[in-house]
């Protein structure tokens, strides 16, 4: 991330809606509000970022600007703040209640597992609650409403040519390619789509897999030992570590299969990702994931129990050796993604719980 200048700053007088992000690191939040802003400023929504971490590009309000958080936007009566983590409640509970600044809170929740005492009454203050996903609402003791994320589904769109967008890749056009995208760590199954490829592979000459994404910290040695299992294993040329990138959509368009082998997301955009690229996706059932996927007669993909390797395999390898159920899968995923999961449709969904707190006295 670049550190940001001036170029994108918002007057605060004009932002109705504060998106704080209080964590350097990139994470799942950091990118939902790097996608989420631009959107919502370009649909009218007068939406601004707070906090470090983010692009110079990101349309933000400097922390100096809060001290004027007790005059309300031109033409409202107060101000929404939306959290997406304890540590961005916390500060907007204490600007409201013992500050008295003109804020609503609202809360984003993508946890799924029974909160701790602590957070639960951090969510308790809020003025409205949004779950990801229905799971996730499941896990609330409070009234929510459940927005699923969106993508850009003019970023992430099909290749017309799929052999040339391997080759954009430097990727061999001649062979037929599964991949698995994002961090690098046993929590993310890195390991179950290894060991499924491991499993499946030797028997399909014309396919090979890739693992897009970064080690980080104690992850490195994990990876190492991923790549050691795929030497010993005679396959070090079929299943390829190729990094992270930023233009990752290129990486989408060369693929022929998708498996996303998490142990435990909280929501997960990579299956739709995928699928707007015209990309069928082999899915664990956690997250968000068994509602983003159509299984049965209408499938764009399936849906395997967590932790379960031979379960991954099996289904891999039945996508594998089924060229007409894959291209069914991956045109009814292109439709699927475009008609459901617009990144404009969580904008307007986000908008009405705006409006409401917006309006509310």
């Amino acid at each position: 991330m670049s550190k940001r200048g001036d170029d994108a700053v918002v007057d605060i007088s004009d932002v109705e809606v504060i998106a704080p992000n209080f964590k350097r690191r990139l994470s799942g939040v950091t990118s939902t509000i790097i996608q989420l802003v631009p959107v919502q400023r370009a649909l009218g929504y007068k939406v601004a970022a707070l906090g470090p971490g983010l692009p110079s590009s990101t349309p933000h309000i400097r922390f100096r600007d809060l001290l004027h958080g007790w005059k309300a936007p031109r033409g409202k009566r107060v101000r929404v703040w939306h959290a997406r983590r304890n540590i961005e409640m916390l500060p907007a509970i204490f600007l409201r209640d013992v500050l008295r600044m003109k804020l609503k809170i609202a809360f984003t929740s993508a946890s799924q597992r029974k909160h701790t005492g602590w957070t639960k009454w951090l969510i308790s203050k809020m003025d409205a609650v949004i779950a990801t996903s229905s799971r996730t609402s499941g896990y609330l003791t409070v009234p929510n409403t459940v927005i699923l994320h969106g993508i850009d589904t003019e970023r992430f769109v099909p290749s017309a040519n799929k052999a040339e967008a391997k080759r954009v890749c430097a990727l061999p056009a001649n062979k037929k390619i599964v991949g698995c995208f994002g961090r690098v760590r046993h929590q993310k199954g890195t390991d179950l789509f290894v060991d499924a490829m491991i499993d499946v592979l030797p028997a399909r000459p014309d396919w090979i897999a890739i693992v897009a994404g970064r080690a980080t910290g104690p992850h490195v040695d994990y990876e190492k030992g991923l790549i050691d299992r795929i030497a010993k294993a005679g396959l070090a040329d079929r299943i390829l570590f190729v990094g992270e990138h930023t233009n990752i959509n290129d990486w989408y368009r060369a693929l022929d299969l998708f498996i996303a082998p998490q142990r435990w997301e909280g929501f997960g955009l990579t299956p739709l990702e995928a699928m707007a690229t015209a990309v069928p996706v082999i899915a664990t059932d956690v997250g968000a994931f068994p509602e983003l996927i159509v299984t049965g007669n209408e499938e764009t993909g399936a849906i395997v129990p967590r932790d379960d390797m031979k379960a991954m395999a099996t289904t891999a390898a039945q996508f594998m050796d089924d060229g007409i159920r894959r291209d069914a899968a991956s045109a009814r995923a292109l439709q699927h993604a475009r008609a459901s999961f617009s990144i404009t449709n969580e904008v307007e969904a986000l908008g009405q719980v705006y409006d409401a707190l917006l309006n509310s006295r």
